[in-house]
């Protein structure tokens, strides 16, 4: 009888979650161990079809009852929703993390941007508008799906590359969401206005010059530094990392720079390392540990 009974205790949370539609039946084991799923599903009308995910669930998430923080991390340029399951092996260095009392124990989405297509953000014709999907969709889509506290403080975002300029600009365009941000390696977004427009050629998108224009400004993250207002500076955590061999280093360092000017907290790290796997694996670790810092009381 105490067999049955703690049987069913310890089914209890699963019970739960399936009758509310937050997970599907092959997830339903009872288990102290973290997951992690990267092939989950939804639609979206603003893109037009399913959408890929994959998702971390920490040790003891089917075991509670308990809600997490969420951290969204944004994969590079020519990777889906599992280069961080694969390459990042996120699962391994957030389990470390989290046993070593470095990390709180969190959920992790990582969504596909496709690519192949456009990326994280809306496209200057409109053709695109991954970023409308991101906020109006798929966030609220994960947080009721899931177990995710819904407040600011308990969300971040990350990324690598693509994914750091994600980041950037998920975070510089709604500062209301996230508690911190940490963009790895990042995409800093066009230089000049006359960068915008060989983005546009190379999509072949007919945007005319006054909508080239706009997109420049809502996708330089140093237009949007230097346009943000003072009441805004320390809205979100900052961490910032590239290597000293990145090819995207100028890119980062003038970010830092205006930054510093404009009087924006912010950590900045140069380490040794180049665009590659291996060190974005070395930073993950360090960036768990930072947004955690923001989840925890003070």
């Amino acid at each position: 009888m105490k067999r049955i009974v703690l049987l069913l205790l310890l089914l209890c949370p699963v019970l739960s979650a399936l009758s509310q539609g937050t997970v599907s039946t092959y997830e339903a084991t009872p288990s102290g161990e973290s997951r992690v799923y990267d092939s989950e599903t939804m639609k979206s009308k603003i893109l037009n079809g399913e959408r890929k995910y994959a998702i971390y669930l920490p040790p003891g998430y089917f075991l509670s009852k308990r809600s997490y923080p969420v951290l969204y991390l944004l994969h590079g340029g020519g990777d889906d929703q599992t280069g961080w399951v694969q390459f990042g092996e996120v699962q391994h260095i957030a389990d470390k993390a989290i046993a070593e009392g470095k990390a709180t124990p969190m959920i992790i989405v990582m969504p596909d941007a496709n690519t192949g297509v456009r990326g994280y953000s809306n496209t200057p014709d409109g053709s695109w508008r991954y970023e409308d999907f991101f906020f109006e969709e798929f966030m609220p889509y994960i947080e009721k799906a899931w177990r995710i506290k819904p407040e600011k403080r308990y969300r971040a975002v990350a990324g690598l590359s693509m994914g750091g300029g994600g980041s950037f600009y998920f975070a510089l365009h709604r500062p209301d969401l996230f508690s911190a941000a940490c963009p790895l390696s990042a995409a800093t977004g066009p230089l000049t206005l006359d960068d915008t427009k060989r983005y546009a050629e190379r999509f072949n998108m007919k945007a005319n010059d006054t909508q080239l224009e706009a997109w420049y400004k809502r996708h330089s993250v140093l237009e949007l530094i230097n346009a943000m207002p003072d009441d805004q500076k320390k809205a979100v955590r900052w961490y910032i990392d590239c290597g000293d061999d990145d090819f995207l280093y100028e890119g980062n360092s003038l970010v830092h720079i205006a930054m510093r000017k404009k009087e924006i907290p912010h950590e900045f790290r140069i380490r040794n390392g180049g665009h590659t796997w291996s060190y974005w694996r070395s930073a993950l670790p360090d960036v768990l540990a930072f947004v955690s810092e923001g989840f925890h009381q003070p």
